[in-house]
C-alpha cells in the first residue's frame, strides 16, 4: 500500500503541495470493504481508459492488464506527456518486474514516495496494492495541481465544488461521500457551466438514481467525461468510496477548468490581435498619406523652380497671382496634412511602445525626417519663386520705362535730323553773294553749336540702348537697328558738316560780313532753342518713384525748375529784342529784306510757338506730380496699416508660442485640465485667424500695387505666415503629446503624482527647455529618481541599455515622452510573446501545433483568418498535414522575427 503520511513529508520538503494533509482520518483498511473496492475498481478502470483511449487502447481488468507494466508505463506517459525508458517485451517475469519497476521508478521521480508497493505485489495481480497504485498516481496527476485560494488537492477540489454549488438548493457539499449520493451536486455542478444541458429544476431530491444516471449520460456525452460510477452502487452503499468520488469529481474540474483556460488563452489572442490589426491599419494610413504629399511636393518644387521670364508685365503679373493662388488655395491643406502626418505616426508609435512591440520604421524614404527634409525643400523653392518674380517684375518695369524713353528720345532726334543731310549737301553757296556766302557760313557755325547740343542725346540714346540689351529686353533686336540707324546717321551728319564748313570758308574772302544782329540772333536763338527743347523734353518726361521722398525730390526739382522761368522769359525777350531791332534799322534805312534769318531757321514765331508750348507743360507736370504724390502717399498709408497691423499679430503669434511652452512645461492642474486649456487655446488660435485673414487682404494691396518696402514695421507676410504655420503646428503638437501622456498613463497604470514626478525631474534638467534631454542631463535625471548609473563600468552598461530604449536612432537626445515611456516600463507589465505563445498551447491542447479548424472554433471569425493567412506550416517532426506554427507567429507580433 502507499504509505500517504510518508509522501506528503516528501512534497513538502520537496516543494511539492501536499494534498494528503487532511487524510489523516482516512481508514485504510476500509479498502478491504468490498462495496468500496468494487466502486474503486470501476471508477479507475475507467479513469485509466479515459486517457489510455488517446493511444488507441484501453484496459478490461485493471490488476490483469498492468501485470506486464506496458500500459502502466503508456498510461503514466499519456498523463504526464514525458517519455520512460523504453520498456522490455519479453514475456517472462522479469521482464514484467522490470518495466514496473519503470513505472514505479518513474511514479517516485515526480516526489512521491512509494511505501509498500512492490513491483512483484503488481505482478501478481494484487488487486489492493493495483488500486493503491492507480489512486496515487490519480492524487499526483489529476488532483494535487488543484488550487483554489492557496488551498491544494482535497480541500481546494472540495472548495471549487462548493463554491459552484453553493447557489442550488437541496445541495450542501461537505465531503466526497454523502454529500453526493442523491446526484444534485452533479447535476449542479453541470448546470452552473453548461445550464444548457441539464433542466435543473426538474430533478427531485427523492429520486436519486434518476439524478445520479442524468448526470453520467450528460457528462459522457457532452463533457467527454466517461461514466466511472454506477447510480445503484452510491445509492446502495451506506457511504460511497471517497477516492472513487474525487477521481470522478476531478475530472469535472479539469474539463470546466480546460474550458475557463481556453477562454482566457482566446479573449488573450483576440485583444493582442486587435491591437496588430489597427496598428497595421494606421501603418498603412501613414505610409498612404505620406506617399501622397511627397508626389505633391514632387510635382510643386519644378513649378516653383521655373525660371522662365515672361517678356511683359501682364504675363508676369499673372505668374504672381498663379503663385498668390498658391499660397492661399493649394499650400494650407497640404500643411494640415503634414501636421497630421506627424500626429498620426506620434500616435501609432506611443500605441506600439504600450503594447511592447517594434517601433514602426516607414519604408526608404517616407520617414518624418525626409518629408520634413523635401518640406524644407519646397520651402526654399518658394521663397526663392517669389523672389524672383519680384525682381521680374522691377526688371520689367524698369525696361518698359527704358524702352518709352528710348522711343521718345529716337523720336525727338529723328524729328531733329529730319532733313538735315539734304541741307548740309546743297550748293547754295555757289550762286550767293557774298553776303549770302557769309550768312550760309554762320548760319552754318549755329548748326554746328546746335549739332554739338545734340550730342548729349545721341549719347543718352545709345545709352538707353545698351541698357536695354544689358537687362534682356524682349524686343532688343529693333532697338539695336534703330540706335544704329540713328548712330550712323549721326556720323554721316559730322562728315557732312566739316565738307560745308571747308566749302564755305573757302568762298568767305570774298563775302561781306553778315548783319551782326542777325548773327547774335541766331547765336542766342539756338542755344535757347535747345534749352526750351530740354525743357520741354524734361516735362514730358516719364518717372518711376517708389515712396514719398522720391517723389518729393522730383517736386523740388520741379519747383526749381520753374524759379529759372522768369530769367528765361527775359533772355527770349532779349532774343526777340534782336529781331525786332533788325526789322526796325531795315525800315529805317530802306532796306527789303527777304523776311528770314540767314544764319538761322529758328523764327521768332518758333521760339514763341515752343514758349507757349513750355507754359502749357508746366502746369500739366505739376498735376502729374501731385497725382504721383497722392499715389505714393495711398501706398505710405497702406504701408502703415499693414505695419499697424502686423507690429499686433507677430507679437500676439510670439506670445501665444510662449504661453503654449509655458503650459507644456509648467503642468499647472491635471493632464486632463492642460489638454482643455490647449484646446481653448487652439480655438482662440482659430478665432484668431480672421486677422490673418484681414492682414493678407492688405498685403494683397500692396503687392498689386507693386510695393516691395515697409520701414513702418519688421515683420513681413513671409514672416507673419511662417510664425501662423509654427503656431498651429506647435499647438497640435502639443495637443498630441498630452494625449499620448493621458494615453501612457491610463495605459501604463501611472498615478498623476507620478507623472507630476517625471516631468518635475524633466524640467529641473531640461536647461534650455528644449523639450529634450541630451545625454548626460538624461543621466544625471535617472541619478536623482534612484537609477544606479553612476560612472563606474556597471553604471556605463546600464546607462548604455536604457539609452537604446529611449534613444533607438541615436540622436543624443531623450524626448519626454520616451522618458514617460521608460519610466512607465520599470514599472507596470504588458503582454509578452511568451504569454501568447502559452495562450496558443492551451487553445492547441498542450500540441506544438495548431490546426485551422481549432482557431475557427476558439476565435471570432476575422481574428482567426487573420492568424490562419499568417501562420507558416508547421515543420516539426511531431507535425500533421494542415499543422500551423503558432510560436513563430506569436514571436513576430512582438518584432522578434519577421511575419
Amino acid at each position: 500500500m502507499v504509505d500517504y503520511h510518508a509522501s506528503n513529508n516528501q512534497y513538502s520538503s520537496g516543494g511539492v503541495q501536499t494534498y494528503m494533509e487532511q487524510e489523516n482520518d482516512w481508514d485504510r483498511d476500509l479498502l478491504l470493504d468490498p462495496a468500496w473496492e468494487r466502486q474503486q475498481r470501476k471508477t479507475f478502470t475507467a479513469w485509466c481508459n479515459s486517457h489510455l483511449r488517446k493511444s488507441g487502447t484501453q484496459i478490461e481488468n485493471i490488476e490483469e492488464d498492468f501485470r506486464d507494466g506496458l500500459k502502466l508505463m503508456l498510461l503514466l506517459e499519456v498523463i504526464s506527456g514525458e517519455r520512460l525508458a523504453k520498456p522490455e517485451r519479453g514475456k517472462m517475469r522479469v521482464h514484467k518486474i522490470n518495466n514496473v519497476n519503470k513505472a514505479l521508478d518513474f511514479i517516485a521521480s515526480k516526489g512521491v514516495k512509494l511505501v509498500s508497493i512492490g513491483a512483484e505485489e503488481i505482478v501478481d495481480g494484487n488487486a489492493k496494492m493495483t488500486l493503491g497504485m492507480i489512486w496515487t498516481i490519480i492524487l499526483r496527476f489529476a488532483i494535487q495541481d488543484i488550487s483554489v485560494e492557496e488551498t491544494s488537492a482535497k480541500e481546494g477540489l472540495l472548495l471549487w465544488c462548493q463554491r459552484k454549488t453553493a447557489p442550488y438548493k437541496n445541495v450542501n457539499v461537505q465531503n466526497f461521500h454523502i454529500s453526493w449520493k442523491d446526484g444534485l451536486a452533479f447535476n449542479a455542478l453541470i448546470h452552473r457551466h453548461r445550464p444548457e444541458l441539464i433542466d435543473y429544476d426538474k430533478l427531485r431530491k427523492d429520486d436519486p438514481v434518476t439524478n445520479l444516471n442524468n448526470a453520467f449520460e450528460v457528462a459522457e456525452k457532452y463533457l467527454d467525461i466517461p461514466k466511472m460510477l454506477d447510480a445503484e452502487d452510491i445509492v446502495g452503499t451506506l457511504r460511497p468510496d471517497e477516492k472513487a468520488i474525487m477521481t470522478y469529481v476531478s475530472c469535472f474540474y479539469h474539463a470546466f477548468s480546460g474550458a475557463q483556460k481556453a477562454e482566457t488563452a482566446a479573449n488573450r489572442i483576440c485583444k493582442v490581435l486587435a491591437v496588430n490589426q489597427e496598428n497595421e491599419h494606421l501603418m498603412q494610413d501613414y505610409e498612404k498619406l505620406a506617399s501622397d504629399l511627397l508626389e505633391w511636393i514632387r510635382r510643386t518644387i519644378p513649378w516653383l523652380e521655373n525660371r522662365n521670364p515672361e517678356k511683359t508685365m501682364s504675363e508676369m503679373q499673372q505668374k504672381l497671382e498663379d503663385f498668390r493662388d498658391y499660397r492661399r488655395v493649394h499650400k494650407p491643406p497640404k500643411v494640415q496634412e503634414k501636421c497630421q502626418l506627424e500626429i498620426n505616426f506620434n500616435t501609432l508609435q506611443t500605441k506600439l511602445r504600450l503594447g511592447g512591440r517594434p517601433a514602426f520604421m516607414p519604408s526608404e524614404g517616407h520617414m518624418v525626417s525626409d518629408i520634413n527634409k523635401a518640406w524644407h525643400t519646397l520651402e526654399g523653392a518658394e521663397k526663392g519663386y517669389e523672389e524672383w518674380l519680384l525682381n521680374e517684375i522691377r526688371r520689367l518695369e524698369r525696361l518698359d520705362h527704358l524702352a518709352e524713353k528710348f522711343r521718345q528720345k529716337a523720336s525727338i532726334h529723328e524729328s531733329w535730323t529730319d532733313g538735315k543731310e539734304a541741307m548740309l549737301t546743297q550748293k547754295d553757296y555757289e550762286t550767293a553773294t557774298l553776303s549770302d556766302v557769309k550768312a550760309l557760313l554762320r548760319k552754318h557755325e549755329a548748326f554746328e553749336s546746335d549739332l554739338a547740343a545734340h550730342q548729349d542725346r545721341v549719347e543718352q540714346i545709345a545709352a538707353i540702348a545698351q541698357e536695354l540689351n544689358e537687362l534682356d529686353y524682349y524686343d532688343a533686336p529693333s532697338v539695336n537697328a534703330r540706335c544704329q540707324k540713328i548712330c550712323d546717321q549721326w556720323d554721316r551728319l559730322g562728315e557732312l558738316t566739316h565738307r560745308r564748313r571747308d566749302s564755305l570758308q573757302k568762298t568767305e574772302k570774298v563775302m561781306e560780313s553778315i548783319d551782326e544782329l542777325y548773327l547774335e540772333y541766331a547765336k542766342r536763338a539756338a542755344p535757347f532753342n535747345n534749352w526750351m527743347e530740354g525743357a520741354m523734353e524734361d516735362l514730358q518726361d516719364m518717372f518711376i518713384v517708389h515712396n514719398i521722398e522720391e517723389i518729393q525730390s522730383l517736386i523740388r526739382a520741379h519747383e526749381q525748375f520753374k524759379s529759372t522761368l522768369p530769367d528765361a522769359n527775359k533772355e527770349r525777350e532779349a532774343i526777340q529784342a534782336f529781331h525786332s531791332e533788325v526789322q526796325k534799322i531795315a525800315q529805317h534805312n530802306g532796306i527789303k529784306l527777304s523776311g528770314i534769318n540767314p544764319y538761322t531757321t529758328i523764327t521768332p514765331q518758333s521760339i514763341d510757338s515752343k514758349w507757349e508750348q513750355a507754359q502749357r507743360l508746366v502746369p500739366q507736370r505739376d498735376q502729374a506730380l501731385q497725382e504721383e504724390l497722392r499715389k505714393q502717399q495711398s501706398h505710405d498709408t497702406l504701408r502703415r496699416n499693414f505695419a499697424e497691423q502686423a507690429n499686433v499679430v507677430g507679437p500676439w503669434i510670439q506670445t501665444k508660442m510662449e504661453e503654449i511652452g509655458t503650459i507644456s512645461i509648467e503642468m499647472i492642474g491635471t493632464l486632463e485640465d492642460q489638454l482643455t486649456h490647449l484646446k481653448e487655446y487652439e480655438r482662440s488660435i482659430v478665432d484668431y485667424k480672421p486677422n490673418i485673414e484681414q492682414l493678407e487682404g492688405i498685403h494683397k494691396l500692396i503687392q498689386e500695387a507693386l510695393i516691395f518696402d515697409n520701414t513702418y514695421t519688421a515683420y513681413s507676410m513671409e514672416h507673419i505666415r511662417v510664425g501662423w504655420e509654427q503656431l498651429h503646428t506647435t499647438i497640435a503638437r502639443t495637443i498630441n503629446e498630452i494625449e499620448n501622456q493621458i494615453l501612457t498613463r491610463d495605459a501604463k497604470g501611472i498615478s498623476q503624482e507620478e507623472l507630476y514626478e517625471y516631468r518635475a525631474s524633466f524640467n529641473h534638467f531640461d536647461k534650455d527647455h528644449s523639450g529634450a534631454l541630451m545625454a548626460e542631463e538624461f543621466k544625471a535625471c535617472l541619478i536623482s529618481l534612484g537609477h544606479d548609473v553612476e560612472n563606474d563600468k556597471q553604471g556605463d552598461a546600464e546607462f548604455a541599455r536604457i539609452m537604446s530604449i529611449v534613444d533607438p536612432n541615436n540622436t543624443g537626445t531623450v524626448t519626454f515622452q520616451a522618458f514617460i515611456d521608460f519610466m512607465s516600463r520599470e514599472t507596470t507589465d504588458t503582454d509578452t510573446a511568451d504569454q501568447v505563445i502559452a495562450s496558443f498551447k492551451i487553445l492547441a491542447a498542450d500540441k506544438n501545433f495548431i490546426m485551422a479548424d481549432e482557431l475557427r472554433r476558439e476565435l471570432p471569425p476575422d481574428q482567426a483568418e487573420y492568424c490562419i493567412a499568417r501562420m507558416a506550416p508547421y515543420t516539426g517532426p511531431d507535425g500533421v498535414p494542415g499543422a500551423l506554427d503558432y510560436m513563430s507567429f506569436s514571436t513576430a507580433l512582438y518584432g522578434e522575427s519577421d511575419l
